[in-house]
C-alpha cells in the first residue's frame, strides 16, 4: 500500500488536516499542495508543496507522479462564494476542470449537499438538485463534469461539517454546530430562527475516514455523506444537554438561509463505511476549546470563510 501516492490539494485546510494524518496512518505516501491562504506556516511532518491551484504549469509538473488526487481546494460556503462570484467560478470550476482534463488517475472530489437546496423529502443521490447559491451551483457543475469525463472518480456530497480535525490545521467557527457550541460555551443564549430547517450533519474527521475507505477499496461514483439529519432546533437541544447553563431562545423570524434538506447516506454505508464521530463529540471538542481559552481571539476572521474572503476582497 505504501506505493500508493496521494496528492491532497488544499490539504492544509479544515478537512485536509485530519485526512493527511489518516491516510498516512493507513500506509499511504501523502503530499499536501496548498497556497496557505488561511495560514502563515505549515509545520506538519508531511511532504509539502507550496502552490496555487491556478498555477496549472506547476501542477502539471507534479500531478502525474501520484496515483490519487484528493481535490479539497476551492472556496467553500454560501457566504464566502458570494463575495466574488467570478473568482468563485475560477477556483471551484475552471481549476477542477483542468485537473479532470489533464489527469487520468483516481480523483476524489468533495461536493456538497447544498446542491439539493430546498427539499422536504428524505433524498438520495437520485434527487433533482436545486442549488440556491454560487457555492452550490459551482460545486454541481464541477461534479457533473468529472462524472462525465472520469468514470473512476469518487464524489461525495458532504453534509454540514462540525467538530475539530487535527491539532495543526485551521479550525472553522462559522459552521452551524460549531457556532452554537461556541456561543453556549461562552455562556451566550442560542437564538434559533424557526428551527424546523433540516441539515445533514457530519463530523469533519469522518470525511477523512470516508475518503480513506473509498481509496482503499477503489470505490467510484456519487455518494451522499452524513452522520445524521437534525433539525436546527434539535441541534440546539443537543447542545443544551451537553453544556450546563445553556439557554435556547426561539424566534419565528425567518432565517435568510433557505436551505432545507435531509439526506440518506445508505448508498455509501452499503460499501462498509460507517461514521465514527457523533454530534456530541463535536460539541465537546468545541466547548472544551473555548472554555479552556485555547483560542486567543475567537473573532479572528481566519476562522470564518465568508468574513475572511470579504476582508481579502476589500484590499
Amino acid at each position: 500500500m505504501t506505493s500508493n501516492k496521494v496528492l491532497v490539494v488544499g490539504g492544509a485546510g479544515y478537512i485536509g488536516g485530519f485526512l493527511t494524518d489518516h491516510l498516512s496512518d493507513s500506509g499511504y505516501d501523502v503530499t499536501v499542495y496548498d497556497n496557505l491562504l488561511f495560514e502563515t506556516r505549515y509545520l506538519k511532518q508531511c511532504n509539502f508543496i507550496f502552490g496555487d491551484i491556478r498555477d496549472t504549469e506547476k501542477l502539471s509538473d507534479i500531478v502525474h507522479d501520484f496515483d490519487v488526487v484528493v481535490w479539497l481546494a476551492g472556496l467553500v460556503g454560501d457566504g464566502a462564494c458570494s463575495v466574488n462570484p467570478e473568482l468563485t467560478y475560477i477556483l471551484n470550476v475552471d481549476t477542477f476542470k483542468w485537473l479532470v482534463d489533464n489527469y487520468k488517475g483516481k480523483i476524489v472530489f468533495p461536493s456538497t449537499c447544498s446542491v439539493y437546496g430546498m427539499n422536504d423529502d428524505l433524498i438520495d443521490e437520485t434527487a433533482n438538485p436545486n442549488p440556491l447559491s454560487h457555492y452550490a451551483i459551482t460545486k454541481l457543475e464541477a461534479e457533473k463534469y468529472v462524472r462525465e469525463n472520469n468514470k473512476d472518480a469518487l464524489i461525495f456530497r458532504l453534509g454540514t461539517l462540525f467538530g475539530l480535525g487535527d491539532r495543526h490545521s485551521r479550525m472553522r467557527l462559522d459552521l452551524v454546530a460549531n457556532i452554537l457550541s461556541m456561543k453556549a460555551a461562552l455562556g451566550e443564549p442560542l437564538t434559533v430562527f424557526g428551527g424546523e430547517q433540516w441539515r445533514p450533519l457530519l463530523h469533519v474527521r469522518d470525511v477523512s475516514t470516508a475518503i480513506t475507505h473509498g481509496i482503499k477499496n477503489n470505490i467510484s461514483g456519487l455518494y451522499n455523506l452524513s452522520y445524521k439529519n437534525y433539525r436546527i432546533s434539535e441541534l440546539a437541544d443537543e447542545i443544551q444537554k451537553e453544556i450546563d447553563g445553556c439557554e435556547v431562545q426561539y424566534t419565528q423570524m425567518k432565517f435568510e438561509d433557505l436551505r432545507n434538506y435531509k439526506v440518506s447516506n445508505d448508498k455509501y454505508l452499503s460499501t462498509g463505511w460507517t461514521p465514527e464521530y457523533t454530534l456530541q463529540d463535536g460539541i465537546k471538542q468545541i466547548s472544551s476549546l473555548i472554555k479552556e481559552e485555547r483560542v486567543k481571539d475567537i473573532g479572528d476572521l481566519v476562522y470564518s470563510n465568508a468574513a475572511f474572503m470579504r476582508r481579502l476582497n476589500d484590499f
